[in-house]
């Protein structure tokens, strides 16, 4: 039962770090190369409704998961990695939280009102929140397999 729960946890963590990866790396440098702003704008908040579904996913797999399987061990032998781990994705949904509720709603209201320049504003504050997102899920990958 233990691997299911792990086989889950990973693969939500997958899921969520890899997207934020695309968006980052190879999708949004692309988007401003290439695109004007209304089509720009419409896009990422388009790719992101789609992308921020699957995180809210992620994050009841993440946390259900590992809820779960920290509650199978006995806290004061736990690795101090999971508990680092545990604080980062802690801090992780909260920043994720915070984006969807104020930046990301600004995003969508601004792209549906064709109003460009709330629409840029409200793109430039997710970005640097997911970057620092993306930050803290590698030091929480980073601190489970070497802080043992």
């Amino acid at each position: 039962m233990y691997e299911w729960f792990k086989f889950f946890h990973l693969g939500a963590g997958i899921v969520w770090l890899g997207g934020m990866a695309l968006v980052i790396l190879a999708l949004r440098p692309m988007v401003v190369a290439q695109m004007a702003p209304p089509e720009r704008l419409a896009l990422m908040s388009g790719v992101l409704s789609r992308f921020f579904v699957m995180v809210w996913i992620s994050i009841a797999l993440l946390l259900a998961s590992g809820f779960w399987m920290l509650s199978m061990t006995d806290m004061k032998l736990a690795p101090k990695g999971w508990h680092a781990m545990s604080g980062l994705g802690l801090l992780m949904c909260l920043i994720f939280a915070h984006i969807w509720f104020a930046p990301f709603r600004k995003l969508k209201v601004a792209v549906l009102a064709a109003d460009w320049p709330a629409a840029g504003k409200a793109l430039g504050q997710i970005h640097p929140l997911v970057v620092t997102n993306f930050v803290l899920g590698w030091l929480a990958v980073l601190a489970v397999v070497v802080w043992r």
